[in-house]
């Protein structure tokens, strides 16, 4: 049965399934025909945070999340994910909630969750932003893919202050995140393509519209957000991709760059979707596997004492692959 303490947590800190629907939002693909697809991804979440804020039990959690459509069920885990962060920082409480999760069951959604606990720090004031990664050190992923944190808090701002953060395109302040402020910006403005492609409902031309909207020195990892977006949530057919691949032009390679690692996280996970097959085809040319083997040998284990993080690093070598395959074909 749900808690009195849990059902505030949930009023005060979750939208309603109804609130994150692009009609409500405002947004200009509300009418799409994408629309309920990709409005199903946030309802997803909603749900995952719902069951886990209520202070259920690990197992019975855990088995709320495996009910969840195969598609889907990433998405309930960012969710579940967000709602073990809020309640792992609340004083007086159990602080491993999040581990406990992401080193079960919720492993194989690894990139989803810290996406969730990104959505988590849009809630929680920056002075908690500090105890929110748990320490995962078996994991391959931790720490440089923490960084899909700032990626989930920079897609939540653009999703519910859209007027701020894609409208007038603000820019955030930095912050410190693995030693690395001047980064920041740049892995939130990822979230923030990520959000451009369910703003504008998969709708090609209006999407690419909105990153070219943006200063030319944060189109980059725009693109990026969006080829990751397209390849993980879909909501188009494959004339649509090859589209978009189009429409990148100059940044094919990090919009590629941006579906390799949805391929990975996708197969990772254990499900792969008909569409991002179908996405990873046109923009990265390449089958599944391909890209989860690419993103595997550009892997890259230390930040290495530079000034970018690791994660960054494993970008550029990803997006390298397919630079060099367009100067060779002149692509």
């Amino acid at each position: 049965m749900p808690t009195v303490l849990g059902s505030f947590r949930r009023t005060v800190l979750a939208p309603s399934m109804a609130d994150v629907t692009f009609a409500k939002r405002g947004f200009p693909g509300a009418g799409a025909e994408a629309a309920p697809h990709l409005e199903a991804i946030p309802q997803s979440v909603v749900c995952g945070f719902e069951w886990g804020i209520e202070g259920r039990g690990e197992w019975e959690l855990e088995r709320l999340l495996s009910l969840t459509d195969p598609e889907l069920r990433g998405f309930a885990y960012e969710g579940a994910t967000m709602a073990c962060t809020v309640l792992d920082v609340m004083p007086g409480r159990r602080r491993d909630r999040t581990r406990r999760l992401l080193t079960g069951p919720g492993e194989r959604h690894i990139f989803l969750a810290y996406i969730g606990i990104g959505f988590a720090m849009a809630r929680l004031p920056r002075a908690l932003w500090g105890k929110v990664i748990p320490d995962l050190p078996g994991s391959a992923y931790y720490p440089a893919m923490t960084w899909l944190a700032v990626d989930g808090y920079g897609f939540d701002r653009a999703y519910f202050d859209t007027a701020r953060w894609v409208d007038r395109q603000e820019i955030p302040a930095a912050y410190p995140w693995q030693g690395f402020p001047d980064y920041f910006p740049r892995a939130l403005d990822q979230g923030v393509g990520r959000a451009l492609w369910f703003i504008h409902a998969a709708r090609v031309p209006d999407v690419a519209a909105a990153v070219r909207s943006f200063a030319a020195s944060r189109r980059a990892d725009l693109w990026s957000g969006v080829g990751l977006a397209a390849a993980f949530a879909g909501g188009c057919g494959r004339e649509e991709f090859d589209a978009l691949a189009r429409e990148a032009g100059d940044h094919r390679p990090e919009l590629a760059q941006g579906a390799v690692f949805a391929a990975k996280a996708r197969s990772y996970a254990g499900f792969v979707p008909w569409h991002t097959g179908a996405a990873i085809e046109a923009m990265a040319g390449m089958p599944v596997q391909g890209a989860v083997d690419l993103a595997d040998r550009s892997a890259v284990d230390s930040d290495g004492g530079g000034p970018v993080p690791a994660y960054e690093l494993w970008r550029r070598n990803v997006q390298a692959h397919f630079a060099s395959t367009r100067q060779s074909t002149g692509a």
